[in-house]
Order: C-alpha cells, then sequence, then structure tokens
C-alpha cells in the first residue's frame, strides 16, 4: 500500500457517506468547487497550484485488495461492492496553474457521480491548498527580488516529505529559480542549487584548507560559505585562495552568507572581492529569510545576487492556511447552495471572466453561472479532464512557470508590492445573484 496515492488519505465520513449515497441510490450527477473564501492578512492574490498532482490523483484512483479487505472489517458489503470497480469517470474544469485568483472564484469544478465526486474531495482539497498556499507566498519573494536568483532551502522544516517536495514544485512554478531537495530535481526536473554545510568547513583542519578541498572538487561551480568563523577574515582567505587555484584554470564562483547582518557582512565582502580582483564572484545570502527582510536588504542596495530561502517559505510561516473549500454546487441538474451563516455558498456551475485594461494589466473580474450568464472577459475555468483521463498531457512545468511570471506582469501595480492593496474588484454576476435568492426563499418557504 503506498500511503500518498491510497484512496483511504481520506477523511472517515467520506466513506460514511458513500455507504448511505449506495444504500439509498443517490448516484446522479455532481458538481463540487473548491474555492478560497478569503486571502491571508497581507494577501493581495493568489496563484492556483497543485492542479497536476490533483489530476494524477483522479487517473490512478482505486482501491486495492489489501485496503478493500481492510474496509470489509467497518463496512458493510455493499460499499465493497461498489468500491471494488470504483473508477474515477468524472470532468473536471479548472484555473491553469500559475492563475491568479482571488476568493469567492472557483479554481476547479468536479462535475461526476456524487459518490465518486465526495469522495475525492479530502485529498483534492490537500494538494491544491498546500500547493495554492506555498506558490502565493513564492510569488511575494519573486516580486521584491525581481531578476535574483531564488533557491527553495526549506526540505529540512517542512512538515514531512511530500510538503518538501511539493513546495519546492510550487515555488519553482512561481517563479523561483530552484531548490536544493534533489528529488525534487529528479521528479519535476527543477533546478538544483547547493554549496556546503559549516560541518564540512569545522570537518577540516582550517577554513582555508575547506575551501580548497572543495574548489578543487567543484572546479566549475565553487561556491563556499564563509560565515563559520570570521565572515570578512574568509572573503581575504577566498582571495588569496583564488589566485592561487588560478593557475589551474578553476575560480571561486560564489560565496554564501549565512548568518549576522547579512546587509552589512555584504557590503564588506564585496570590497574585499573586488579588490582582490574577484568582481565576478557573486554573493549568495541565506538564513531565517522572509520576502520583509529581503525587501530590506535590496532596499539598502546590499550587493547580494541571490537568496536561499527556508521556513518562511515552506510552511507559509505567517499564513500557514487558507481558508478553503470544496462545496456541492449541483446535483442532479439543480443548484444547491449552503446557507450557514459566515459560510454561506454561491449556488450553480460556475465560470470567472476576467477583463484586462487599455495598459494590459487585469481590470476587474466577473463570477457568473456557467450557463446562460455568458459575460465579456477571458473565462478562467478551462476543461482539463474528460471522463476521468487528463486532455492536455503535455504542459511542462517550466511552461507553467513562464505563465505564472506573466501572469505577475498583468497584475494591477499596487499588487505587486508587499504592501496591502485596494482590494481586486470582483463582481458576483446578477443572474448568480438572483439564483441564490431564490434558493433562500424556496428555503424559507
Amino acid at each position: 500500500m503506498n500511503p500518498l496515492s491510497s484512496p483511504l488519505l481520506t477523511d472517515h465520513y467520506q466513506l460514511t457517506m458513500l455507504q448511505s449515497y449506495i444504500e439509498q441510490g443517490m448516484e446522479e450527477r455532481a458538481v463540487f468547487e473548491f474555492f478560497v473564501r478569503k486571502l491571508p492578512p497581507g494577501r493581495n492574490f493568489m496563484v492556483a497550484a497543485g492542479l497536476e498532482q490533483a489530476l494524477d490523483f483522479l487517473e490512478k484512483l482505486e482501491f486495492s485488495a489489501e485496503e478493500l479487505a481492510w474496509l470489509a472489517l467497518r463496512f458493510r458489503p455493499s460499499l465493497i461492492t461498489y468500491l471494488e470497480q470504483f473508477r474515477f469517470h468524472g470532468d473536471v474544469h479548472a484555473m491553469p496553474e500559475g492563475t491568479i485568483f482571488f476568493p469567492d472564484q472557483p479554481i476547479l469544478r468536479i462535475t461526476a457521480a456524487l459518490p465518486q465526486a465526495q469522495l475525492v474531495e479530502s485529498r483534492i482539497m490537500n494538494l491544491l491548498h498546500f500547493e495554492t498556499l506555498v506558490a502565493s507566498k513564492a510569488a511575494r519573494f519573486v516580486m521584491v527580488a525581481p531578476g535574483k536568483l531564488l533557491v527553495d532551502f526549506g526540505m529540512r522544516r517542512a512538515h514531512g516529505a511530500e510538503a518538501a517536495l511539493l513546495a519546492a514544485r510550487a515555488s519553482y512554478l512561481a517563479g523561483f529559480s530552484g531548490t536544493a531537495t534533489v528529488l525534487a530535481g529528479a521528479l519535476y526536473g527543477i533546478p538544483l542549487f547547493g554549496t556546503m554545510a559549516h560541518s564540512y568547513i569545522q570537518a577540516h583542519q582550517d577554513e582555508a584548507t575547506a575551501f580548497e578541498h572543495f574548489a578543487r572538487c567543484y572546479p566549475d561551480n565553487a561556491v563556499l560559505l564563509i560565515d563559520t568563523y570570521d565572515t570578512e577574515a574568509a572573503a581575504a582567505r577566498i582571495v588569496a585562495l583564488n589566485r592561487k587555484l588560478y593557475a589551474g584554470g578553476i575560480s571561486v564562483e560564489g560565496v554564501r552568507l549565512d548568518s549576522g547582518d547579512l546587509g552589512a557582512h555584504a557590503l564588506r565582502v564585496r570590497q574585499i572581492l573586488d579588490e582582490g580582483g574577484l568582481e565576478k564572484t557573486t554573493i549568495f545570502a541565506s538564513g531565517n529569510l522572509d520576502e520583509y527582510r529581503l525587501h530590506a536588504l535590496l532596499s539598502s542596495a546590499a550587493p547580494i545576487d541571490g537568496f536561499g530561502v527556508g521556513t518562511a517559505l515552506d510552511v507559509s510561516s505567517d499564513a500557514p492556511s487558507l481558508d478553503c473549500a470544496y462545496k456541492l454546487q449541483e446535483y442532479g441538474g439543480k443548484p444547491r447552495r449552503k446557507r450557514s451563516e459566515g459560510k454561506a455558498t454561491w449556488p450553480g456551475k460556475k465560470q470567472v471572466y476576467r477583463s484586462y485594461g487599455v495598459n494590459g494589466r487585469m481590470s476587474g473580474d466577473i463570477v457568473a453561472l456557467e450557463e446562460n450568464d455568458s459575460h465579456d472577459g477571458q473565462p478562467l475555468l478551462i476543461q482539463v479532464m474528460q471522463d476521468g483521463r487528463r486532455i492536455q498531457t503535455d504542459v511542462t512545468l517550466d511552461q507553467t512557470r513562464q505563465r505564472t511570471l506573466a501572469e505577475y506582469a498583468r497584475l494591477p501595480e499596487p499588487m505587486t508590492t508587499l504592501e496591502t492593496a485596494p482590494a481586486y474588484p470582483v463582481v458576483i454576476s446578477a443572474a448568480l445573484q438572483a439564483l441564490a435568492s431564490q434558493l433562500d426563499a424556496g428555503h424559507a418557504a
């Protein structure tokens, strides 16, 4: 049993509902939509991510003999018989990964027989929530450090192995340059970056020997960690070492700072390197960085060429969760609306239309009903799966990354900073509002 692909990776109530649906013959087509209710504090927008993993889960979903035997001890035979032949045969419409979106906009819609659409809820939410969370966090780093090397360093602080892998993917999708997580490179083709740990320096008798050993081992890409003992003294050793290595065609590609006042150290190190003829040697910084520290460093003109970002990115430390939902919007061809206080939903199968101003930047969205409620603008939800099979399978992660970067360029300018911008205009169509009122009136009657 592979725990990360098992259909048992779900909430118990999905199976209890399934038992009842099957025994009551409730298997008509249902429409569920995934959306975020509100932006986390400090966020101006979100970046849709996780669709690839969600579609992969749906395509491969089936129960093994081992899983069915385990369930047979806990549920009645009618459910086990149903699950023996279970496959997902639904349709999926979604915003492509990398799409900028806002609250109350469905970014994924599943249309399938009710038991199928219900069973997949927990894992679909799990995947979309996490990657969207990290991609939306990563976007903030990308926009405050344009043109800078940004590397995901967060595996060791991520909440588990899958989180580390998906954080590497989501951050790259959102515009990061690469990751230090090796398996993410093997699985997703993400560029890998890495230098050395302080233990490497400490394991040697002296710092200069450590630097030389590493440089000779990696003559084409030697990036040396220089803050284990005395940062500026180490920079001077780098200059001396480079003179020694130069005759052999080796040069120090970069140095890394990981502690202390990164801006002040970078200024002094840059001066030492430049005076020693190492003007092309880059400075890379890491160590408890978030987007605000990056912004402060760059605003102070700190001569830093790239950044490694760990904890703040992989756990989205300032906003570790999204208020998201996967809700039934239609069943048996009839719209459904949740009316719970503070959690009411807009009913029916929906589409999102986006308009752009003369400057090419986004100017406003309309959330409307999918049928008989069309509007001007670009429809954002497209069909990505039919009868349980993906429609397009040749979109690469690099293409998605380029799409995301293009999306940033179309944001209203005030939304591209860390400051809270005026709310982006999202309008609920008159027809959708009327349908909600109609359902409310019928319920009240």
